[in-house]
């Protein structure tokens, strides 16, 4: 732990210096005042930074004072401006200054994230989680027995949950592709396609090992059999620069708590357009009243927005809001060669040092997955003791590591010399 204190006392030292610095304001230096936050006072730098700071962001992640924090995978550390917004909008609605606050937060999430994703407005709904999304469109579909879904062990396990409980209900097949080398093919998939295919689902990047899917080709696959295609979004959403209409994808969801450093309870969920006539909600509330008419009557909206049945999550969708315009500044392209190249020398070393991969080589992704072989225990606790923060799955066999924007080398060297000290 010696390490680790120390780094935390250059780290916080170093901060202190910064506060000095005319219009630079840091965790360390940063007042309760009750006022409502100034975007621009976090932009980060528009140049490269440093080695220890390519992208100019650290200062804004409180969490790289104390930890390698290599598991955005799991959970994404709130940026200072997130931070802020999320108290701007506490202090809003103790003292209940603002009523069109949480509305204007709604509308600009949406917005921002229509322009950054390549999406139209009214294509997007905003969800409490991302598993809702399949939800929705399971109970939208008209599902008959002996249909199929096509799927891969690569998948989060909420979707094996959902598609087990829709073949003992509705006697649909659920076809598991197995992956080999960490990798399924397009070919995989069709070689598990036909005439009675309903909907190919896939995580874009897999939560397992990073692995991330070509979603034109998929989609070309199962629109070439009248199916759908579903991207769980959740490892993919502000990690790398994307138009959705252009990668064909039916529909898409993910969460704001990973990779976009928002928080829990604000998915967006995204429906191409073609398909808003037919999808329905699953439940009804008064959010999707376009109109009222008389007699109790009701017309309803006809975007994506019917999806949304009950009051927004508005402390969640504020600290989007906050978080997409903070990784406009950033650059989703930037953050993609930062995050991807760190990964890519993260998986090497780990390779280098014996260690069986679980992740493919040259894999566009910012998540790094194998086995290390090690005594469990003994490795998680090195790891803790040298401050650097990952995700054990598979009952601890398999390690995974995330690099996020504010990485740097020193994390990643962190988390090869813990296992370079137990081979």
């Amino acid at each position: 732990m010696k390490r680790l204190n120390r780094r935390r006392f250059l780290t916080t030292s170093a901060a202190a210096g910064l506060a000095t610095i005319p219009g630079i304001r840091t965790a360390a230096a940063h007042s309760s005042s009750l006022k409502r936050p100034d975007p621009g006072r976090y932009r980060p730098s528009a140049m490269t930074g440093p080695d220890d700071d390519p992208l100019g962001v650290r200062a804004s992640f409180p969490v790289t004072e104390e930890l390698a924090y290599l598991n955005t995978a799991s959970v994404g550390p709130l940026p200072v401006p997130v931070r802020d917004a999320l108290r701007a909008y506490a202090d809003n609605k103790m003292r209940r200054r603002d009523a069109a606050a949480g509305r204007d937060a709604i509308a600009g999430a949406r917005s921002r994230f229509a322009e950054m994703f390549g999406t139209d407005e009214d294509e997007l709904a905003f969800l409490y989680a991302t598993s809702g999304a399949e939800n929705i469109i399971v109970s939208a579909m008209d599902w008959r027995a002996g249909d199929n879904v096509v799927v891969d062990e690569l998948h989060f396990v909420t979707t094996f949950v959902l598609y087990r409980e829709l073949e003992r209900r509705a006697g649909i097949e659920l076809r598991i592709i197995p992956s080999r080398d960490g990798i399924v093919t397009v070919d995989d998939f069709a070689a598990q396609t036909d005439s009675r295919t309903r909907l190919l689902s896939v995580a874009w990047v897999s939560n397992r090992n990073g692995f991330r899917y070509d979603l034109p080709a998929l989609a070309d696959l199962a629109h070439a059999h009248g199916a759908y295609l579903y991207a769980d979004a959740i490892q993919a959403w502000g990690t790398f620069p994307t138009n959705l209409h252009d990668e064909k994808v039916d529909f898409a969801c993910g969460n704001g708590y990973k990779w976009l450093h928002a928080d829990f309870g604000c998915a967006p969920f995204y429906v191409r357009r073609e398909h808003l006539e037919w999808m329905t909600a699953d439940r009804h509330g008064h959010r999707q009243v376009a109109e009222t008419l008389p007699d109790h009557r009701f017309r309803l909206k006809t975007s994506a927005e019917k999806l949304e049945y009950a009051n927004p999550a508005y402390g969640p969708v504020t600290a989007l809001d906050a978080a997409l315009e903070f990784l406009e500044k950033v650059g989703l392209d930037r953050i993609a060669q930062h995050t991807q190249a760190l990964a890519g020398e993260l998986r090497e070393g780990a390779e280098a040092l014996g260690m069986q991969m679980f992740t493919p080589p040259n894999n566009p992704s910012a998540i790094v997955s194998f086995h290390h072989g090690l005594d469990h225990e003994r490795l998680s606790r090195a790891l803790a003791d040298e401050g650097v923060s990952i995700t054990f799955q598979e009952d601890g066999k398999l390690l995974r590591a995330a690099v996020g924007m504010f990485n740097n080398r020193d994390d990643v060297d962190r988390l090869l010399g813990v296992i370079r000290g137990m081979v």
